[in-house]
């Protein structure tokens, strides 16, 4: 089948629609590992279910998925320095990144807008991607603060 799409098109053009930064963070062994995630959204009520896509070339998913049990914490505008450090390839991400383990036993991010706990429920190809959902466990967020966002391939705030 020929490509209709050019994918600098594609990009361009979704990159208008203006998402939320997360991120996607577990427990392995006792260590933090996680990703910067902008493909989040909310599924089901009932059962209360997220799904997000993940990149099929990352070293970090294949680690949450085996932890079965992860953290999408919601970033806030003034976490843009974490989003950074935890969106690239490398060890040591979350060296200088505020975080505990909760109760659950998944990563929550210091400060971050908000936390869903989730427990993995499948995985699905998905082109270049893995589209997961997952069954919410536990939610929290603060009062206060502005989300970080992305669009048009950059960092905004949004004030609400």
């Amino acid at each position: 089948m020929e490509r209709l799409i050019d994918p600098d098109a594609f990009r361009d053009v979704l990159g208008r629609f203006a998402s939320g930064i997360t991120v996607v963070a577990a427990l392995e062994d006792g260590e933090p590992v996680g990703f910067a995630c902008q493909s989040f959204a909310s599924l089901s009520l009932d059962p209360p279910l997220v799904m997000l896509a993940a990149g099929r070339t990352s070293v970090s998913w294949p680690r949450i998925e085996r932890a079965g049990r992860f953290c999408v914490n919601i970033l806030a505008a003034e976490q843009r320095d974490i989003c950074a450090r935890l969106g690239r390839s490398g060890p040591d991400k979350f060296t200088a990144v505020p975080w505990r383990v909760s109760e659950h036993g998944t990563v929550r991010i210091d400060g971050a807008l908000a936390a869903v706990e989730c427990e993995l429920r499948a995985v699905h190809e998905a082109g270049d991607h893995y589209l997961a959902t997952a069954e919410v466990v536990a939610l929290d967020a603060r009062e206060d603060g502005s989300p970080l966002l992305y669009f048009r391939s950059r960092y905004a705030v949004g004030a609400f």
